[in-house]
Formats: C-alpha cells, structure tokens, sequence
C-alpha cells in the first residue's frame, strides 16, 4: 500500500505566456489570499535569464531542471501547510505535471492535485502590446520576439480542468473572477466528500 503524506496546503498557478499579467495578478490574488507569492522567473539560472535576453528560445534542458527546482520549492511549503500563489508559464502539460508533483500524494495523469492552475487568456495583439511597453520601459529580460515561439508552446488539454479568466479585463475584475472559481472549486469539492461519507455511513 503507497504511503500518504499529510499535505494541507494549496498551491494556485496562474500560468500563461509573457505579458499575459502573471506577476500582477499573482501578487493581487496573494494579497487577497494572505498567502506569499512565488515568481518562477526569479527561479532562471542566469544561463536561462541571459539565453532569453538574447531572444533564444529556451530548450528542455533549460526547462526541466528550472521546473524540478519550483516543484520542490511548492512541495515544502505544501508539507508545511502553507498556501501558495505562483506565476509561471506552465505553457505545456508536462510541464505542468512537474508541478502538480509538488503535492506529494499526485498520482501522474489524475490531474487531480494540491496544485491547480488557471490560465491567463489573452489575444496576441494585446500581449505584444504589453510587451513593447514593457521592453521600452525596461522591466523584464523577456524579448518581444520570442512571443510567437511562446504561443506556439502553448498548450492546454481540456481533461486537465485548468480554470480559464479573461485576462484583457482589469486586474481587480481578474483577481475576482479566480476567487470565484477557488470558491466554487471549495464548495463542489465539500459536496462530493459530503456524499462520499454519507454513502459510506448509510453502506454501515
């Protein structure tokens, strides 16, 4: 029989490409959450940093290591019963699966885990519209150009149950849209272990 942790945490991954707004609606959500908040971005080695600043797209090989250290950064804080806000890109299934992993109780492929993610769905003239912004202004190491190699990264399968927001609203609509769905998330998940332990009294 597998041994089960005690993991009475929560993570929120608010995923999506660059410019999509991960960095301020995670800190907002965090904020409202009372709980820390988490920039994958600050997770890059400098290799990383540097490759993407230069405009090159990053490899698996950039990818997995950066992914395998978030995942175990979220699985203490999981251990510890913290709940967590994260901003990453997240952009494909595997990647994601990394993640999900933080919770030490994930069984592969279930998609059902302590880390839930919500994507930010923006149009691709909105987001490179924040991305020129961005780079005259001078605030992130991320290019305008390897916008396009982002979308095309991008990848969401329905089975997953990602929890989608309309991100070219303003951040304090967005912010509330994602309580929503935790809340409702909370509410349907308190009714299905209602039914479980009915069932299983009603069975005695």
């Amino acid at each position: 029989m597998p041994s089960v942790s005690l993991c009475t945490g929560s993570v929120i991954v608010i995923m999506g490409v660059s410019g999509s707004g991960k960095s301020t609606i995670g800190h907002m959500l965090a904020e409202v959450m009372e709980c820390s908040f988490l920039d994958a971005d600050d997770f890059h080695p400098t290799s990383n940093k540097e490759k993407m600043h230069k405009g090159i797209p990053l490899s698996e090989e950039d990818r997995i290591p950066w992914l395998e250290t978030l995942r175990d950064t979220l699985r203490e804080r999981l251990l510890d019963g913290k709940n967590v806000v994260l901003g990453c890109s997240a952009l494909q299934k595997h990647y994601r699966e990394i993640l999900r992993s933080a919770d030490p109780n994930y069984r592969s492929g279930s998609f059902s885990s302590s880390v839930k993610f919500v994507l930010l769905n923006v149009e691709a003239k909105v987001l490179a519209a924040r991305l020129q912004t961005r780079a005259a202004e001078g605030k992130h190491f991320m290019p305008p150009s390897l916008l396009q190699s982002q979308l095309e990264l991008l990848q969401v399968d329905e089975v997953e149950g990602i929890w989608k927001v309309d991100a070219s609203l303003s951040p304090q609509a967005i912010v509330g849209n994602i309580q929503a769905l935790i809340l409702q998330s909370k509410v349907t998940g308190e009714l299905i272990l209602f039914f479980v332990m009915r069932r299983i009294t009603m069975g005695h």
